[in-house]
């Protein structure tokens, strides 16, 4: 089987950071001025009052300090809680395609290759903005890529089952080299007036370049030794916003049509669930679980990495075993792992072992096997 090597990464981080402090303020606002007008129902027991939120809360129950997100103003605003995004007209690149473009150029330049190295553009992520044209198609425009694109949506897990996707077309002859992309802008599926889950999501963009290792030129190349792919349904995490909502204007706008999950029970179902898989892939790779001496997991929980990590290894990670980017960027769906993977890569010597892992609604979850070359 030809060898496939990830021989580039890319990442664009958005120009604004919210605090959770930032964050408490707005929505403490929003819950005070909801309870006031609501006072009557409350107190009638027709309406629950909101409870207040804290910075404290959030750090505890996330690991979360802050995230980045496209638009800022709009979330703090305790009369709106959504970003100002102004629409684009359709001649004018999508804002998706243009983070998308500023992340692939970076993990070009990183591969040591240029656009008309790429045959295959994969825009792989949680929410796209718009049904098609294809996410994928307008970045190949916007890059002069001449081949061919496609969209793909596994939830947290699309940046993995990209990569096998990419791996899948390299070995098979389809594309010498594919360009794959992670835009997520969950600041648009965030409901920032639910306590449970206003402070979970920030903005990013992850971009991949993956080849065949026989041609690859980089020098910061992983050979992929082993990947593999689960999904499970489940309702526990869950957004139900789609084209046909318009068919019942009962539903138009309610909380269901943004992220809503149940916390405790995705908790409990799938770090076993992810522990098990990423044992099993490392087996399959040929090693054991030591002689993995990295972990770059999906950034959604730290409590989540934290245990998954003890039930691998038997004990607490080191903090370089299992970086954590969730602090600063908070959850940013699939391109959590692999912002990660960019940003703790470098020091790590020839011949030395890691997993990118992710896992999310679904549930799914993708686990890949690499090795430094």
């Amino acid at each position: 089987m030809k060898q496939v090597v990830i021989s580039g990464t890319g990442l664009f981080t958005p120009p604004h950071s919210i605090s959770n402090e930032e964050l408490v303020v707005a929505f403490n606002a929003y819950a005070e001025l909801y309870n006031a007008e609501h006072a009557d129902a409350i107190a009638a027991g027709e309406l629950t009052a909101i409870e207040s939120s804290s910075a404290a809360f959030i750090e505890k129950a996330s690991g979360i300090k802050s995230r980045y997100v496209m638009e800022k103003a709009g979330i703090l605003d305790p009369a709106r809680m959504t970003a100002r995004i102004p629409e684009r007209a359709d001649e004018e690149i999508s804002l998706q395609a243009e983070i998308c473009v500023a992340a692939a150029q970076q993990a070009l330049d990183r591969a040591g290759r240029t656009a008309a190295d790429i045959d295959m553009v994969l825009v792989a992520c949680s929410n796209m903005q718009r049904a098609y044209p294809a996410m994928a198609v307008e970045v190949q425009e916007a890059l002069g890529i001449d081949g061919f694109g496609f969209d793909m949506n596994v939830a947290c897990s699309s940046a993995t089952f990209g990569i096998q996707t990419a791996m899948a077309a390299v070995q098979s002859g389809q594309a010498r080299a594919v360009l794959v992309l992670n835009p997520e802008i969950t600041s648009g599926h965030l409901n920032f007036r639910d306590r449970d889950s206003h402070f979970i999501f920030g903005d990013a963009c992850t971009a991949i370049v993956i080849e065949a290792a026989d041609t690859a030129t980089s020098a910061h190349q992983f050979e992929i030794l082993e990947s593999k792919l689960k999904t499970k349904f489940s309702n526990n995490i869950r957004n139900n916003f789609g084209f046909m909502n318009r068919f019942d204007e009962t539903g138009v706008g309610k909380p269901d049509k943004l992220f809503r999950q149940q916390g405790r029970k995705v908790f409990k179902e799938v770090c076993p669930m992810a522990a098990e898989m990423i044992r099993e892939t490392v087996t399959n790779a040929g090693l054991e679980v030591a002689q993995v001496s990295r972990y770059w997991l999906h950034q959604a929980n730290l409590n989540m990495n934290l245990l998954i990590t003890r039930m691998l290894l038997g004990r607490d990670a080191e903090p370089q075993e299992a970086p954590v980017i969730l602090d600063t960027y908070a959850n940013t769906s699939s391109a959590g792992s692999i912002i990660a993977f960019h940003k703790y890569q470098d020091d790590m010597p020839s011949g030395s072992h890691g997993v990118i892992c992710s896992f999310g609604a679904g549930y799914s979850i993708g686990c890949v096997v690499v090795r430094k070359k």
